[in-house]
């Protein structure tokens, strides 16, 4: 089953959630990375997000699957969003269950440090003064 899907839609994080109902977790843990609207002091308009789909999926189920085997977790889904997002729209998501919230909350800050690092996904920022340029998706915040 792939968990990791590269969207160039909006992300349904109540659809997403929901695959991950099961009835022996306990806790869920989720993480939206969203657009903000400045980076390094400058005024953000969007973002073009730009990924060698292919490889960002395979590397991103790879991700996945160590989650899976690390930590004693029920499921975890993830999504990244390609193409140009607005402020505020929801870039990455991921949501991981289990049977208590130590493992969820684990899990997922080790899912999305490990997309940072590991996925193909490149970012440009586009500026309120019309100037555009790319950023390093690897930092870890």
């Amino acid at each position: 089953m792939t968990r990791f899907l590269m969207a160039d839609g909006p992300v349904d994080s109540v659809a997403l959630r929901t695959c991950l109902l099961r009835a022996e977790a306990g806790g869920f843990c989720s993480f939206e990375g969203w657009v903000r609207q400045t980076n390094d002091g400058r005024p953000v308009l969007g973002i073009t997000y730009e990924a060698y789909a292919p490889l960002a999926v395979t590397e991103g189920q790879t991700i996945l699957d160590e989650a899976l085997a690390r930590f004693d977790i029920t499921d975890v889904v993830a999504t990244h969003r390609s193409g140009y997002l607005r402020v505020g729209e929801i870039a990455v998501w991921i949501g991981v269950a289990a049977p208590h919230r130590d493992a969820a909350f684990r899990a997922c800050r080790y899912v999305i440090d490990e997309i940072k690092k590991r996925v193909p996904i490149w970012k440009h920022e586009h500026y309120a003064d019309g100037k555009a340029g790319w950023v390093a998706c690897h930092r870890s915040e």
